[in-house]
C-alpha cells in the first residue's frame, strides 16, 4: 500500500471513530489542543508504550514535553498554569489515554489533584511556591486520600494528625497513590480533633516512607505507591488552610473524575480504529472479516457507543465551562463512559482473535488499564449510588 493509500486509510478510520462530527463542535483552540497532543502522543509515547507497560515503567522522558505542551494544571489559572477551558483539558485526557491510562492518570493527577488542590486551598505562600514548578513540570505531586481499608468511604479514614505543642504529628497508611514514587510533594488527608483535614508536605520529610506496588496487570505503565507516615512531625506552614472537611477533598476528586470522563474515550478509540484497521486487511475464506455480517455488527456498536461517550462529553464540558455541571453529572459521565469503554475494548479484542492478547496491539493494554479506571475515583457501584440519590433524592450509601 503506498503513502497516500495509507494515508487515506488512517483518514477514514479517524471520520469512523467521530462518525457524527463531533469534532465541527469544537473551536479552532480546542481542535489545536487536541492536535498537539496526539501528535505528541504519536511520535514520543506509542513507540514504546508496550515496552513500559511490560516491565512496569512509567516513561519518565516525555515529563518535559507534557509540560512544554503546558498539559499540567492546563485548567487551572495563573502561576504559569495555560489557562485553558474545561473541554481542551478533556480532549488533552482523551488523546493521553489514547496512548495509555498512564499518562492520562500522571497529567490528571499532576493537575487535578494535587495542583488543584493547592490553587483552590493553599495559602498565597503555597501557591507561590509549588505551583509554578508543578506547572513546569520540575516539581511532581500525588495526593494522598485513599487508606488500605477506606476506598469508597475515605471519611472513614483512619490517619491521624495531632497537634500538640505547637506542632503536628501524623500518623497512617496511604494506599494506591498514583505518582507516589515519582512525586516531590503530597496533598496528604487526615483526620483531626476538628475533622479532616489537608496538608501540603515534601516527600522526603522524616517520618514518610514510600513503597511502590509491583506485580500489577493493569496500569502497569504508571507508578502507584503505598505512603507510610510514621510518628511524621509537620510544622503549621505544612497546613492547607482552606482544605478543612471531606467536602475539600471530594471537590479535587470531581476535577480529576471530570477528565476520565474523556479519557477512557481515548483508550476505546485506540481500540476501535485498532479493530477496525484490522478486520479490513484480516482475511478469512478468501475475504476481509471486515466484510462479514457479525464483524460489521461488532464495529457499527462500538461506533455508537464511542461516538455517544464523545457527545456526552463534549455536553459536560460545555456544562464545566459555564459553571453549571453538577457532581452527580459528572458521576454520569463516568459511570457511563468508562463501562461503555470497557465494553469497546472488549469487542475490540474478540475482532482481533489470538493476536489481540499481545502487546502487538493495544487492545488488551487497554482493556486491563480500564479495569482500574472503572474502580477508581469512584467504583461504578458508587456513582451507580451518587446517580440514583440525584434521581430520587434519596441516600443509599449505608
Amino acid at each position: 500500500m503506498d503513502a497516500q493509500a495509507i494515508l487515506q486509510s488512517e483518514l477514514v478510520h479517524q471520520q469512523a471513530a467521530d462518525f457524527v462530527d463531533v469534532s465541527s463542535m469544537l473551536t479552532d483552540e480546542e481542535r489545536d489542543v487536541q492536535v498537539s497532543v496526539r501528535r505528541l502522543m504519536e511520535d514520543k509515547c506509542k513507540p514504546n508504550i508496550a515496552v513500559h507497560f511490560e516491565e512496569g515503567t512509567f516513561p519518565t522522558d516525555l515529563i518535559d514535553d507534557l509540560a512544554a505542551l503546558g498539559l499540567l494544571g492546563m485548567h487551572l489559572t495563573g502561576y504559569g498554569c495555560a489557562e485553558s477551558n474545561s473541554v481542551s483539558y478533556g480532549l488533552a485526557c482523551l488523546e493521553l489515554e489514547a496512548a495509555d491510562s498512564g499518562l492520562r492518570s500522571f497529567v490528571s493527577v499532576q493537575g487535578s489533584l494535587a495542583m488543584y488542590s493547592i490553587w483552590r486551598f493553599g495559602s498565597d505562600e503555597q501557591k507561590a511556591m509549588y505551583l509554578p514548578q508543578m506547572a513546569q513540570g520540575s516539581l511532581i505531586g500525588c495526593f494522598a486520600l485513599t487508606e488500605p481499608d477506606h476506598g469508597s468511604d475515605p471519611g472513614g479514614m483512619t490517619t491521624k494528625a495531632i497537634r500538640k505543642n505547637g506542632r503536628w504529628t501524623l500518623n497512617g497508611t496511604k494506599m494506591w497513590i498514583t505518582n507516589g514514587g515519582l512525586a516531590d510533594v503530597a496533598t496528604v488527608w487526615a483526620r483531626t480533633e476538628d475533622g479532616i483535614q489537608g496538608f501540603l508536605l515534601p516527600m522526603d520529610h522524616p517520618g514518610v516512607k514510600v513503597h511502590d506496588i509491583s506485580r500489577k496487570l493493569s496500569l502497569r505503565a504508571s507508578v502507584t505507591s503505598e505512603i507510610v507516615f510514621d510518628d511524621c512531625e509537620l510544622r503549621d506552614e505544612f497546613v492547607l488552610p482552606g482544605a478543612k472537611g471531606l467536602r475539600a477533598a471530594l471537590s479535587c476528586l470531581d476535577e480529576a473524575r471530570f477528565g476520565i470522563v474523556w479519557g477512557a474515550l481515548g483508550a476505546a478509540r485506540d481500540s476501535f480504529e485498532c479493530a477496525l484497521a484490522y478486520a479490513g486487511s484480516r482475511t478469512q475464506f478468501g475475504r476481509p472479516i471486515a466484510s462479514f455480517q457479525l464483524t460489521q455488527k461488532k464495529l457499527v456498536e462500538m461506533a455508537i457507543e464511542l461516538n455517544k461517550g464523545l457527545l456526552l462529553a463534549l455536553h459536560l464540558g460545555r456544562l464545566k465551562d459555564k459553571g453549571r455541571l453538577t457532581p452527580e453529572q459528572i458521576s454520569l459521565g463516568k459511570l457511563t463512559n468508562v463501562a461503555q469503554s470497557l465494553k469497546i475494548c472488549r469487542e475490540a479484542r474478540s475482532i482481533l482473535g489470538a493476536s489481540g492478547i499481545t502487546l502487538e496491539y493495544p487492545v488488551m493494554r487497554h482493556m486491563n488499564n480500564l479495569e482500574s479506571v472503572v474502580t477508581y475515583e469512584g467504583t461504578h457501584e458508587m456513582h451507580t449510588l451518587v446517580v440514583g440519590k440525584g434521581l430520587t433524592g434519596i441516600g443509599a450509601f449505608a
